[in-house]
């Protein structure tokens, strides 16, 4: 075996680099739009999606497909070059080196244009199975190659030559595709866990808003609505009900290997090996991503970006009725939600026959929810475990 790449190469594979696995029709392997000619000014509602950064993870998730900004068709017309379909491999160039995408052939778009922080690399499929790249060079260890192989100062990057550069070892194709379908089988079953979580999560939110939104709640016919509130309901400040507890900072260094998530604004932000709160909890956003909310069944750990609601002050009900506050920023430069003002706005709070039926509905849903999340961790691990065993051959198919 040669062992001068991120993987031993077993005999009878192919040592390469990227730039020698490349389609040969033009622009297989280019880097993004310079900065100024695909800037903010030119996005507009709909068109051709662009590629940035929130679309790809370095986690092995091949793609997100939302929160897209586009351009116009006409404007599209001069990223020629630039302009990415199903199969295709995108590789972040700049910030969070590392992240690597795999656009899928299923949609949601025919082509997409990559930004100027992406570089894209299409693969001559009579050599190299896209599938196969993509879980290669996403891979954690390689993923930590690239990171190692960046360059520049307070903002790491790579550059065309270095994406040109980075060795790939290829078995025979039929071995590739064998290979991808065993990683692909544990990522399909992930992602079916995961939608079912989200129709979960969506038929929790749409109770709730038939309920206490549209107030088309059990019993409904008999009870009086005075002044937008139903009889023998009540409003009050969400002071009074539950309590905005500030987390506590912990940096990224001081983070210890463990399964107890870290929150920020914008969720789960890493993990730690002891909780601060001991769940379940809602966290919602102070900076940052202000007035975002999570709701977490286990221990956890919430930074100084956000607030948390206790456990004995938590619940399903004040989970979604947080959802639909208007929180706001208190700081235009730095955004921030103000305490005293989120304590001030006022929540709807239903009688406790009302409460309780909601609660025993939704409850076993987030159960369901809960368990999945385990399923996806462990099938996580597991293709976690198997894959740096394929690529080097020690597991052969």
């Amino acid at each position: 075996m040669n062992t001068n790449t991120v993987y031993a190469v077993p005999v009878g594979w192919r040592l390469c680099v990227a730039d020698e696995i490349k389609s040969p029709e033009p622009y297989s392997c280019v880097a993004g739009p310079f900065g100024s000619e695909i800037s903010a000014k030119y996005f507009v509602d709909e068109g051709v999606p662009v590629i940035r950064g929130s679309n790809l993870r370095d986690d092995l998730t091949r793609f997100i497909s939302d929160s897209f900004t586009f351009v116009s068709e006409a404007r599209a017309q001069e990223y020629r070059p630039q302009h990415v379909r199903g199969g295709d491999l995108i590789f972040t160039c700049w910030g969070t080196i590392g992240q690597v995408g795999l656009v899928p052939d299923d949609g949601p778009f025919p082509e997409y244009i990559i930004s100027n922080k992406q570089l894209k690399l299409r693969v001559d499929q009579d050599i190299a199975d896209p599938v196969f790249c993509f879980y290669y060079f996403a891979s954690p260890r390689y993923a930590e190659y690239i990171r190692n192989r960046g360059i520049g100062g307070a903002v790491p990057g790579i550059n065309l030559g270095i994406l040109k550069s980075l060795p790939i070892a290829l078995p025979p194709l039929e071995v590739q595709k064998k290979i991808s379908d065993v990683l692909s089988a544990y990522d399909n079953l992930i992602e079916n866990n995961r939608r079912r979580m989200e129709l979960l999560e969506e038929a929790a939110r749409q109770l709730y808003r038939e309920w206490f939104v549209r107030l088309r709640f059990p019993g409904r016919e008999h009870t009086r609505i005075l002044k937008g509130v139903p009889e023998g309901w009540e409003q009050k400040p969400l002071g009074d009900v539950a309590t905005l507890n500030y987390g506590k900072g912990l940096k990224e260094d001081d983070r210890r290997e463990g399964t107890v998530p870290v929150y920020g604004s914008s969720g789960i932000v890493g993990n730690h090996d002891e909780p601060l709160v001991t769940g379940p909890g809602i966290i919602v956003g102070r900076k940052g991503n202000v007035g975002s909310v999570f709701w977490n069944d286990s221990p956890f750990w919430p930074i100084d970006t956000v607030y948390f609601i206790s456990p004995e002050e938590s619940s399903l009900y004040l989970f979604h009725c947080l959802q639909h506050l208007p929180f706001q920023s208190s700081d235009v430069a730095v955004p921030g939600l103000n305490r005293s003002y989120a304590h001030s706005l006022k929540i709807l709070l239903p009688k406790t026959t009302i409460w309780n039926q909601f609660e025993d509905i939704v409850a076993p849903m987030f159960a369901q929810m809960a368990k999945l999340r385990g399923m996806n961790q462990k099938l996580r691990t597991a293709r976690d475990l198997l894959l740096p065993k394929l690529m080097s051959g020690e597991i052969a198919v």
